[in-house]
């Protein structure tokens, strides 16, 4: 069989998102403390390859295969994709593709526990959760589970739409990383806000996201009608995002900081991730305006509730990701696919199976990443000594540091 245009788009989407991850190294990287950035790039590209590991080894199965309850596949179905070898090589290549959702998503938890994490059991938290609550969770939007057309949810309520990774990548792993933020608890300086100790690295961090983002939102694209209109809202989102947050701050006598900017912008990329294929440009803009306003007033909550989500993880993929997720209800278009948004006159229905399969993913995700916690909580330890937290984590854990002046 020989390789075709849609074939060679989907390996090349494969390659941006994995770019991705590498992204979230930088961008989260340049936002640590300067004695704990290697250890922040280290947990990003641990989780790329726990997550890839995962994927081949039985992943795949548990997210795709024959229903289990409609909560997850027999991941006894491809071990080691052996079976997809033998009977469908074709599928190989989408196979790919779905391994580097299950990377960036792992790796975008690291962020909310920077300067404290044990390493050893971040890597078996990695492992875990990949297997336990990502590839279930995939099931059931993706696959024939519960929020399917043919699951008990999806049957009952309507199929929610999901484009590309609303409730499966940002809602997930953003209630995941407040679990774990709750659990471990805050930093030994938690009463010392510090300040990003590379911020370029940071901004070039984010640029590689925007670039990888047009392949994590278009590479299912089926027709060139869809990819287009994938590629305008990828690129119309993220932009109403970061102008949002500058205003934001220009409103409020501050100046504009880079920082903020580009969370703004990947805020807004979080935001139109569900609902890239579904809505017009026109709307993207919208669900970026209020990814972008949501973001901010995630971030200032945060501080008054006093939960140590050191690099904004919550605030930036879980609350702009429910805004989007639920937004489709409002603004999808009609489809032969899918039903019509509220402001499209498709009523109440699809609003409705959005914030179900919201509140599903929520409920799943937020549940078993607690009992994960306590779980490595009480045997192996979540975090390291507050002594050496204090000295610099890099030194602690991996005996490095990231610049050499000597």
């Amino acid at each position: 069989m020989e390789l075709d245009a849609v074939n060679v788009w989907m390996m090349v989407a494969a390659g941006l998102v994995l770019l991705m991850t590498p992204g979230v190294a930088f961008f989260y990287g340049g936002m640590t403390r300067i004695t704990s950035s290697i250890n922040m790039m280290m947990m990003v590209f641990s989780a790329m390859a726990m997550g890839g590991l995962v994927w081949v080894l039985f992943g795949y199965g548990l997210s795709s295969g024959d229903s289990v309850l409609g909560i997850f596949g027999n991941p006894l179905s491809q071990i080691g994709l052996a079976d997809a070898v033998a009977n469908e090589p074709e599928a190989l290549i989408s196979i790919g593709y779905g391994s580097t959702f299950a990377m960036i998503a792992i790796a975008l938890i690291a962020g909310a526990v920077a300067d404290r994490a044990k390493f050893s059991t971040w890597l078996v938290f990695a492992g875990l959760w990949v297997t336990v609550v990502y590839c279930p969770l995939a099931f059931m939007v993706w696959g024939d589970g519960l929020l399917s057309e043919s699951g008990v949810i999806g049957s009952a309520f309507g199929p929610a739409i999901d484009f590309a990774g609303g409730t499966v990548v940002h809602i997930n792993a953003g209630i995941s990383a407040l679990v774990l933020v709750v659990v471990m608890g805050r930093r030994a300086r938690y009463s010392t806000p510090h300040k990003p100790h590379n911020i370029p690295i940071t901004v070039l961090g984010a640029a590689l996201l925007w670039f990888g983002w047009f392949g994590f939102n278009g590479g299912a694209a089926s027709t060139i009608e869809q990819a287009g209109l994938i590629w305008v809202n990828t690129l119309a989102a993220p932009a109403a995002g970061m102008i949002t947050w500058i205003a934001i701050e220009r409103i409020r006598a501050t100046r504009p900081s880079s920082i903020g900017s580009v969370s703004g912008a990947i805020a807004g990329l979080v935001a139109i991730t569900p609902a890239c294929a579904n809505v017009e440009p026109y709307a993207a803009i919208i669900i970026g305006i209020a990814a972008g306003a949501g973001a901010v007033l995630a971030v200032e909550a945060k501080n008054r509730l006093r939960y140590d989500d050191a690099l904004d993880v919550v605030g930036v993929h879980l609350v702009a990701g429910v805004i989007g997720t639920v937004m489709i209800g409002l603004f999808a278009v009609p489809s032969a696919d899918s039903a019509a948004g509220l402001f499209h006159g498709g009523g109440l229905g699809l609003l409705v199976s959005q914030i179900v399969a919201t509140v599903v993913a929520l409920i799943y995700a937020g549940g078993v990443t607690l009992v994960i916690a306590l779980a490595l909580r009480k045997t192996m330890g979540l975090r390291i000594d507050p002594r050496d937290e204090l000295a610099g984590i890099d030194a602690f854990e991996h005996a490095e540091q990231a610049y050499s002046f000597r």
